[in-house]
């Protein structure tokens, strides 16, 4: 069973594909409408979906039943039970692949590139993914500290991503950064370091894997105590600026491999 199939249930409801993002993608793979795109942990398709409206074929690769079940039908999009570390498509087959947030969730990084050049040796590599040693201060550390903490196991280094990259494809590999919008509407566990009533909702946590897997006594103190921070309005005089910043940068890069 995957991590997913555990938490994955109404997902759609609050991780929404953002603009930003997908225009962001579409920017990087730089392809003509019409070309085959492979999204690697495609979860429910939110930006499976985003991309094909921007005319690429997609084929969605998606372990988790439950993810795959939330999919909207679009005949745009082909799907495909299959992980990272084996893809489902043959060599040579796509004209560029795409991964958003998902790569912290490979069994295996290297096995995974190795894949995706085997099946776009030459086209572009996107992947949307997090380095915690990049970001700017978040406060989120001093409510779930062992949460923060495991991200810098569950997210490589970037520059480790990038010369395994490298390595794998023998290409170029780029890195640009993405402060996190104050309004993202796509609800991952950052996206609340402006709006930290977010975490107070079981349902939007549901689709954050980093609380949603964490120990549920771990979780609660840190919620007694923000939601105390928040009624006594301590958490505003502290971080009550970071509610007129337009973005933070919270170490969320696009990783792109030749193209």
């Amino acid at each position: 069973m995957t991590k997913y199939e555990k938490i994955g249930v109404n997902y759609n409801s609050f991780r929404n594909a953002d603009a930003r993002i997908s225009a962001r993608l579409q920017q990087l793979l730089n392809l003509p409408a019409g070309s085959v795109i492979a999204d690697i942990g495609a979860g429910t398709g939110n930006y499976t979906s985003a991309l094909a409206a921007f005319g690429y074929r997609m084929k969605a690769v998606e372990p988790a039943a439950t993810m795959r079940a939330q999919a909207v039908a679009n005949p745009a999009i082909e799907w495909l039970p299959g992980y990272a570390e084996s893809v489902p498509l043959p060599d040579a087959s796509v004209d560029g692949v795409m991964s958003t947030l998902a790569n912290h969730h490979f069994r295996d990084m290297a096995a995974a590139a190795g894949q995706m050049h085997r099946i776009c040796p030459d086209g572009p590599v996107v992947l949307f993914t997090i380095d915690p040693r990049r970001s700017e201060a978040f406060w989120f550390r001093d409510y779930f500290p062992a949460v923060h903490e495991r991200m810098f196991d569950a997210f490589r280094p970037v520059a480790e991503l990038v010369a395994l990259l490298r390595t794998s494809s023998g290409r170029n590999v780029e890195v640009s950064g993405f402060p996190l919008p104050a309004d993202l509407s796509d609800l991952n566990m950052h996206a609340g370091w402006n709006r930290p009533e977010i975490y107070l909702n079981p349902a939007i946590r549901a689709g954050m894997s980093g609380l949603a897997l964490a120990d549920e006594a771990e979780v609660s103190s840190g919620l007694q105590r923000l939601q105390a921070d928040l009624e006594s309005g301590l958490w505003d005089a502290r971080q009550g600026d970071l509610r007129q910043r337009a973005n933070l940068d919270l170490g969320f890069v696009f990783v792109k491999v030749g193209g």
